[in-house]
């Protein structure tokens, strides 16, 4: 990536001047943090202390352990079968801002229970053949326990590529691969798992072939996973072979995966398959290629070939290019609609898959996993954009937003709704959130007791342990209850009460000690017309102490993106223990403007309106996973009227 020249850095608590470039545009322009991408030869350039988006673009969020449910939801699902990997294309190579954007158009993947690996495809011979994510896809899939892989594009001669790129990038050192040391350090770097290698230039030899078979096991020795390609083949040329042969095994045999080109066939898969066996390999360390980018879920699949009727599943599954569902909608909740049939299937219920539609949905061939382990467990139903943002029922901001970052954990389940008759109806809305972008709606006129799962979970509780919902209905009784499960038995929580307002109401589950809580429902009882929102949903572990302030708020440039608004990088010192996110603020008078949040220790904020001085009030606050909130750090960004052209 081009250098990028440092503007300003400044001290925290204190009024501040911003210096700014004599150029405002270009330097509103370098403000901007990108993902990382390089070429071989540039990529040996890069030091974290000198790439200034180095630290905007870091992971904090570890990754999360996850179980199969207690009850899955649909029969017909295979659990430690089949995995999922996703190669999603999030933005071009070269446009992929760090921590989100004001826009909430955004590809916001949120169906993670079924997806096991997430691919941050790119790459191009004009922008970078080496692609590393943005942190707001790592921490929310992390947050999932989804591990996520960088992408290494080495195109075909029709698309630019040069065979020379291929040899530049697996060079030697003596014993050592400089590419690969590279390569170690971005992962380890920005807290991501791994590497795709997609290597499709022609023109190869035996020799070409050696060394990146030589580069696999070199980096598999850092502990990083190595997702194959099927392309190259033993001799250095590229041929797509469509299963694994004779041909791709010396690559597959040194790496994790391998993603099998989308032309197989149903013998191929199990000739794969019992050759994978007869390596001593998993049949689903073989990811079957489904090309999804053009026609989704109208794309013709063999789907018998990769799980047959009654059977184990021969391999594993890969998408590439999922993002159609958000590609091709016209509207949110188009896009959302789209993803649910995607997922779930037409009936959009995973426990009902059951349909004459050749595509039945993931949900109908493998289980879903919930990363919910450990408390504490608190979800806002934040899928990581909106039209605004709310923060305890009070909207702090009217922009439009996407970051997922700030993504919670959404339900396990959807939707899932059991009872007889007419049933209510669950969605995600965006019109009116209690904390973040969006909260739970549901609405309808049940005509007997209906059920909404929503989390499967594994928690183990303490005498301390306690259950809190946070929900608003219009006038009259709410007809809402809580049912919490712990293997065959339930407890159910009566949410009662008239409110128009947002309602926190908390439970005590000091006589659950020692027990495991496996899954959180909702209990819509029948009657009138309904329309309940659900803001928050927790099982925690209260302390008596708020998280501490973060220390040491710096604003390390500021540049002027128009007449009274400017955009800012800022810094800050963690604070101690486990924080979710930090949440920045503008303070004008009494009244407090979200202007966005991270996981990390650094974050770009796009926009902050001016003050008729030319100041602006900033505070960061830590929030706790139990969304607790610190103190502010605060500082005051003030700009020299005059500096500006």
């Amino acid at each position: 990536m081009p250098t990028r020249r440092q503007f300003l850095v400044l001290s925290s608590t204190a009024a501040l001047t911003g210096l700014l470039s004599e150029t405002p545009a270009s330097a509103a322009d370098v403000a901007q943090p990108y993902a990382s991408y390089w070429h071989p030869a540039t990529i040996l350039d890069w030091d974290p202390s000198t790439d200034r988006d180095a630290r905007y673009n870091r992971s904090a969020v570890p990754l999360a352990k996850r179980v199969v449910p207690a009850r899955p939801a649909n029969a017909h699902a295979h659990p430690n079968e089949a995995r999922v990997q996703a190669l999603v294309a999030y933005a071009p190579t070269s446009g992929n801002p760090a921590q989100g954007a004001l826009d909430m158009n955004y590809y916001a993947t949120n169906y993670w229970q079924y997806i096991d690996e997430l691919v941050f495809w790119g790459g191009s011979a004009s922008e970078g053949l080496i692609l590393a994510p943005n942190p707001t896809v790592t921490d929310a899939a992390h947050r999932n326990g989804v591990r996520v892989i960088g992408n290494v594009f080495l195109p075909p001669t029709a698309y630019g590529g040069q065979l020379q790129w291929v040899r530049d990038f697996v060079r030697r050192e003596g014993d050592r691969f400089p590419v690969a040391d590279k390569m170690i350090q971005v992962a380890r770097h920005y807290g991501f798992d791994g590497w795709f290698l997609n290597q499709e230039t022609a023109g190869g030899n035996t020799q070409l072939a050696n060394d990146m078979r030589d580069f696999i096991v070199y980096m598999k020795m850092s502990g990083l996973r190595v997702i194959w390609y099927d392309a190259m083949t033993d001799s250095g040329s590229v041929s797509w072979q469509n299963a694994l042969t004779a041909r791709n095994r010396m690559f597959f045999e040194q790496s994790d995966e391998m993603f099998l080109n989308f032309w197989w066939s149903t013998q191929g898969l199990a000739n794969s398959a019992a050759l994978a066996r007869q390596m001593g390999r998993s049949p689903y360390d073989l990811a079957s290629g489904v090309d999804v980018e053009s026609n989704g879920y109208n794309t013709s699949v063999g789907w018998s070939s990769i799980f047959p009727e009654d059977k184990p599943h021969v391999t594993s599954l890969g998408f590439y290019r999922p993002e159609w569902t958000f590609k091709s909608a016209t509207s949110p909740a188009d896009f959302y609609a789209r993803d649910n049939r995607f997922w779930v299937g037409p009936n959009g219920d995973p426990a009902n898959t059951t349909t004459t539609a050749n595509w039945k949905g993931v949900a109908h061939y493998v289980t879903e996993l919930t990363p919910i382990t450990s408390l504490p467990f608190v979800t806002n139903f934040n899928t990581g954009h909106g039209r605004k943002f709310a923060v305890d029922g009070t909207v702090r901001s009217a922009q439009a937003w996407n970051n997922l970052s700030l993504q919670d954990v959404l339900p396990t389940w959807r939707w899932s709704v059991t009872g007889t008759g007419t049933k209510v109806t669950p969605s995600l809305d965006w019109d009116d959130p209690y904390d973040g972008g969006t909260a739970l709606k549901i609405t309808g006129t049940p005509q007997s007791a209906n059920d909404v799962r929503l989390f499967a979970t594994s928690l183990k509780l303490t005498g301390g342990s306690q259950f809190e919902v946070v929900h608003r209905t219009g006038t009259g009784p709410s007809r809402l209850q809580a049912v919490l499960r712990f293997g065959t038995t339930e407890r159910v929580l009566d949410l009662g009460g008239v409110s128009g307002a947002w309602r926190r109401s908390v439970f005590p589950l000091g006589e659950h000690s020692g027990a495991t809580l496996t899954e959180i429902s909702l209990r819509v009882l029948p009657g009138a017309a309904l329309t309940a929102f659900i803001g928050r949903i927790g099982v925690t572990n209260p302390v008596m102490t708020p998280p501490a302030a973060p220390s040491g708020l710096q604003v390390e440039q500021v540049s002027r993106t128009d007449a009274t608004t400017v955009s800012a990088r800022l810094t800050w010192t963690r604070s101690p223990g486990a924080i979710r996110q930090y949440r920045v603020y503008q303070r004008t008078g009494s009244e407090r403007i979200f202007l966005g949040g991270t996981a990390n220790d650094a974050y770009f904020v796009p926009a902050i309106p001016l003050n008729t001085g030319e100041t602006a009030q900033v505070e960061v606050e830590a929030v706790s996973e139990a969304f607790d909130v610190s103190p502010p750090a605060s500082c005051v960004i003030s700009l020299e009227e005059n500096r500006y052209f």
